[in-house]
């Protein structure tokens, strides 16, 4: 089997407010905010951008919220590959409007992966 190429891995850490997270990841780590949705943020190093951390707002919603993102070429040959390995579907593969392609599976330890390509 082709092995995939991933172009980045980001951890997510569930909030209550994501904003709070700023004065740290800014002031303290000196990141800079990439993406601001108001229910997600992500950080960035400004001197390597895919060195990345999302902040995403605890909502009590039904969708899980995944605990880490991974970037891949092609999400919809990573969704086929998790459909023939019988791995755990938990958020069908989704067109998003921020310009995302992505699903989420359930990882070893009962972790939430983000399986995303940009559109």
């Amino acid at each position: 089997m082709e092995k995939m190429s991933i172009r980045r891995t980001v951890p997510n850490i569930e909030s209550e407010d994501p904003k709070q997270s700023r004065e740290f990841f800014e002031r303290f780590l000196g990141m800079e905010v990439a993406m601001d949705k108001d229910w997600i943020i992500t950080f960035a190093s400004p001197n390597n951008p895919t060195a990345q951390i999302n902040v995403i707002l605890h909502d009590g919603s039904d969708v899980p919220h995944p605990n880490i993102s991974i970037e891949v070429d092609d999400v919809d040959d990573m969704y086929s590959r998790a459909v023939d390995q019988k791995i755990e579907i938990v958020y069908s593969i989704t067109d998003e409007p921020w310009g995302v392609r992505r699903f989420f599976v359930v990882g070893p330890n009962n972790t939430i992966v983000n399986i995303l390509s940009h559109l």
